[in-house]
């Protein structure tokens, strides 16, 4: 209780989190370091397996599967200090459908921090008490604080559901969880690039300058609010969003300096000839004209900046170069 009541997320419900929130957006690459870094942050392997077997209902069988299969790809290999955890046993009211319906309406009620019926979907409000909240949470492998945790990092992982997100931070904190902890929960995913809720725009798919670009990014321009339509007078300035792994091509600009300004997530910059800089938001880099370099995301997190340019006098162009190959990117630590 002294964990589940605590302020500080512990390096086993990071665990938890990172995989839920991977498995819920399908993101398989990335997920299989998480289910490496959880297994020795100490998650046990059945709680993942519970874990990965309970998000099917938020997220499908097709998900839950997939992460199942990385789990079992990655215990081919398995690690000594990696824990099998308690055994799994079948719960009794698999066996009793009264039972379950019975059970499941009082954590559904718990939870929701009143009873709660779905008139207007019979079939839902059915599904959800003896199933979800009946059949599946009345595996022992995790707690119901455990079990919110979970929930709340795949919601956040998924787009487009708002109210579920909104409902299940309010039941993490009514199943065990302070409210500090939850708080600190969706920050850390946000911050560790986890997920996109930045509050900066990720903007449209940036395809005038893909051929540049390993992986996918995005561009938003951004012009202040009290200039006019024509104004030319300020330099453009451009919120760019990359994808986990993502990163420009080697280049140099000339006629003008470059400006980052890190807003989220987490990122590389690197001079030619000189050590990578990590980059997390509140960081400003001031690229000089004529060196060359390269930034972008780091391999298991997205990553935004701010970028604009300032004029150093003569024609302004920018020389693009060879691409960051995947041996040096891969290096990075």
């Amino acid at each position: 209780m002294a964990t589940v009541q605590g302020r500080t997320l512990t390096e086993r419900q990071k665990g938890l989190a990172a995989c839920a929130c991977l498995m819920a957006q399908g993101d398989l690459e990335r997920l299989e370091p998480a289910v490496k870094m959880a297994l020795a942050g100490g998650v046990t392997i059945n709680e993942l397996k519970e874990a990965f077997s309970q998000l099917y209902a938020y997220t499908g069988f097709p998900r839950s599967l997939n992460a199942l299969g990385v789990l079992n790809k990655v215990l081919e290999n398995k690690q000594e200090n990696w824990q099998e955890g308690k055994p799994w046993t079948r719960p009794e009211i698999w066996g009793d459908a009264a039972k379950a319906l019975k059970q499941g309406t009082e954590v559904q009620t718990q939870l929701s921090g009143r009873p709660f019926d779905y008139d207007f979907c019979p079939q839902d409000d059915y599904y959800l008490k003896s199933h979800l909240f009946g059949d599946i949470f009345a595996g022992d492998q995790l707690t119901a604080a455990d079990r919110e945790i979970v929930t709340v990092a795949a919601l956040s992982g998924l787009d487009n559901v708002a109210p579920q997100l909104a409902a299940h931070k309010r039941g993490a904190v009514n199943m065990g969880n302070s409210q500090e902890l939850v708080d600190e929960l969706c920050a850390w995913l946000d911050h560790e690039g986890y997920t996109l809720r930045s509050g900066f725009p990720k903007g449209v798919a940036n395809v005038n300058y893909a051929q540049y670009f390993i992986g996918d990014s995005f561009v938003a321009p951004i012009k202040p609010s009290n200039l006019g339509e024509n104004d030319a007078t300020v330099m453009p300035i451009v919120n760019v969003t990359f994808e986990p792994g993502c990163r420009n091509n080697w280049h140099i600009h000339h006629g003008a300096h470059q400006v980052l300004i890190c807003v989220s997530g987490k990122g590389w910059y690197q001079e030619w000839g000189k050590a990578p800089i990590p980059l997390h938001p509140g960081v400003v880099i001031d690229i000089p004209e004529g060196v060359k370099h390269w930034h972008g995301a780091q391999k298991n997190s997205w990553f935004q900046h701010y970028t604009t340019h300032v004029k150093t006098g003569g024609s302004e162009s920018n020389e693009w170069l060879e691409p960051v190959d995947d041996e040096t990117y891969n290096a990075l630590k």
